[in-house]
């Protein structure tokens, strides 16, 4: 092969050139969609525009203060309706910081300007700034001049809310000192936001804990050192002090207040008790303030599920604001901070049972709840609480310490109708009985030998009653046997056996004992009777030898002796069915189709028997 061939066959083999590369592209930002966005997605409401603004203007002090210690600390708010002024005595700006962070959405001046180490103590983390003031303004207009080039001129930025801007310099005397002024002008149907009265009332809301001097007009907003810092002359007058802020914040007059300062954690506060009950599935709303700024009014994962018994405002330097900056960042330092407070709460809660126990007693009347649900979990306050938390027992509503004293065996129910199935009857056997049917009651008292050693608990059942009843003698029992098989034939469709006994009182003609497994029975076989060939079998391979329902009836009773005299089989039954239903009755028991139908027969035939015109009179029909 000639040079010239090679040469072409190579030229044939090696790579065809590339074509030139594209410029890169830059997104597009619609700045009017942006603004809805966070108007409607990311800010709960308009009224974050000042915080945003009061944000900038704390953090650009305190960068200025990094730099000179000694620079003043001022923000200033002037406000008409119309139009806000701002001004602030901060770091300010130079002109390429305004391209750069001003025009720039996204970008911080927290970040790479040689600040970093001051950057902790900023408020603001995103650089989101002054986008958020579009939310209520058409128009912004920043004049700042920059202290860390004093030699600059002032410079000055309009923007618009259709993403256009303006940058100009401006002769030395249009801005002496170091700083920066914000302009705003409403946007129209906005200017509310922007009068005096509404911007006063959001900078004392947002700015109260502040550390610098912030005005609106000559109306001073800060309010330091807070209300838990104060010094007082007596604690009388630090709870009447704190009692008045409380109502000031929350709207109520607290039945107490908690320290919650954990300086380790960077945390002050003070949690305030409610005066009423509140549920345990409904959210707190706490208050809380990152670096003196009020963060949300909404924190609801700051303490313990069981500390719903308290509203609680505090500042913290510890705490991570979430991208809206109205709530906060659930990490670890969050996990840490509200085990510390539940250990504050906790610590007051013992310290009443130690030195107060009148107060403890008076918070425990309205929020045992929270403190059951602290117990559940906490043995040592478990034991604390043994003598103060109140259960509905057969004795009264005592303390499970002064219950167990008096019962060598602590009975308890799992559900309410339980224990008003079996509490009348126990207690006239002298069977102590706990109701368990409460919310966290019955794990309680099943904790109790952990933290009571020697204590006996134990579930009262159908059988542990029906084995305290005292027994008919045989003989008597024998000459019943047909009252007793008629009375057991009629009830056996209702999955209920019928036995006799004598208990007191005497008052009781009749008994309807149950328990769970015997519930699940009866419940299987009624849907076993419904279902369909397949599903009914299936149901049918489930049945198992769990108890029965029963119908205890009393012998000693004068209603029973009569009953059991009767020789008509059906009256016998009518009348049997009317006991049965009285018994459900009294147990407060929720009534199946089948029992109702059952009580309207019973209560049908006892008025057709009563008012048979050839009836006898000594009950043989």
């Amino acid at each position: 092969m000639d040079s010239q061939s090679s040469q072409s066959s190579q030229a044939s083999q090696s790579p065809q050139p590339s074509q030139s590369p594209q410029p890169p592209h830059t997104f597009q930002v619609d700045l009017r969609g942006l603004v809805d966005l966070l108007s409607h997605h990311l800010y709960s409401s308009p009224k974050v525009y000042l915080r945003e603004l009061l944000q900038n203007a704390v953090d650009a002090i305190t960068a200025r203060r990094a730099l000179q210690s000694d620079a003043p600390a001022r923000v200033r708010l002037y406000a008409d309706g119309g139009a806000l002024r701002v001004e602030d005595s901060g770091i300010g700006l130079t002109e390429s910081d305004v391209h750069s962070l001003l025009a720039t959405i996204g970008r911080s001046s927290k970040r790479g300007d040689g600040l970093q180490e001051v950057r902790s103590d900023f408020l603001g983390q995103f650089g989101i700034g002054l986008l958020a003031c579009f939310v209520v303004a058409e128009r912004i207009r920043v004049v700042s001049r920059s202290a860390r080039t004093p030699d600059a001129p002032p410079v000055e930025w309009t923007a618009r809310d259709d993403g256009s801007y303006v940058v100009r310099t401006l002769p030395p005397d249009a801005r002496p000192e170091p700083g920066t002024t914000v302009h705003l002008v409403a946007r129209p149907g906005a200017g509310d936001w922007l009068s005096e009265d509404r911007v006063r009332s959001l900078a004392r809301d947002f700015g109260a804990l502040l550390p610098y001097d912030v005005r609106v007009g000559d109306e001073a907003i800060t309010d330091l050192p807070a209300p838990w810092d104060r010094a007082y002359p007596s604690p009388g007058s630090r709870r009447v002090a704190l009692a008045r802020h409380c109502h000031e914040l929350f709207g109520f007059t607290p039945l107490d207040s908690i320290d919650l300062s954990v300086p380790l954690a960077g945390i002050r506060g003070v949690a305030y008790v409610l005066p009423t009950a509140v549920s345990p599935a409904q959210r707190a709303s706490h208050r809380v303030h990152l670096k003196g700024m009020l963060l949300t009014e909404r924190a609801e994962q700051l303490l313990p599920d069981w500390a719903f018994f308290v509203r609680c405002v505090l500042d913290t330097d510890s705490l991570r604001p979430t991208a809206s900056r109205e709530s906060l960042y659930e990490d670890e330092t969050l996990a840490a901070v509200r085990e510390a407070l539940g250990e504050r709460i906790r610590s007051w809660l013992t310290g009443l049972a130690a030195g107060d126990p009148e107060r403890l007693a008076a918070f425990l009347s309205v929020h045992h709840l929270g403190v059951k649900s602290l117990a559940r979990h906490d043995k040592d306050m478990l034991r604390t609480m043994l003598p103060w938390l109140p259960f509905e027992t057969t004795d009264g509503r005592l303390s499970l310490e002064e219950f167990a004293q008096r019962h060598p065996v602590v009975h308890f129910t799992r559900t309410v109708e339980e224990y008003r199935q079996v509490a009348p009857i126990a207690s006239a056997q002298g069977v102590g009985v706990v109701n368990g049917g409460y919310t966290y009651d019955s794990e309680l008292v099943e904790a109790l030998p952990s933290v009571r050693p020697g204590t006996v608990v134990a579930e009262l059942d159908a059988d542990t009653v029906t084995a305290h009843l005292d027994s008919v003698d045989p003989a008597e029992e024998l000459a019943l046997s047909a009252f007793l098989g008629t009375a057991r034939t009629r009830l056996d469709p209702l999955g209920c056996d019928v036995v006799l006994r004598a208990f007191h009182p005497l008052s009781v003609p009749a008994l309807h004992l149950d328990d769970r497994a015997a519930r699940h029975e009866q419940a299987r076989a009624e849907a076993e009777e419904q279902a369909d060939e397949l599903w009914a079998g299936i149901l049918g391979s489930l049945r198992g030898g769990a108890p029965r329902a029963r119908l205890v009836l009393n012998h000693l009773n004068p209603l029973v002796r009569r009953i059991s005299s009767l020789r008509d089989p059906e009256l016998i039954g009518t009348a049997v069915e009317s006991l049965y239903g009285q018994a459900l009755l009294m147990a407060q028991r929720p009534l199946r189709p089948a029992d109702s139908a059952l009580l309207n027969r019973a209560f049908i035939g006892l008025l057709e028997w009563a008012t048979h015109s050839d009836s006898p009179k000594d009950g043989s029909r």
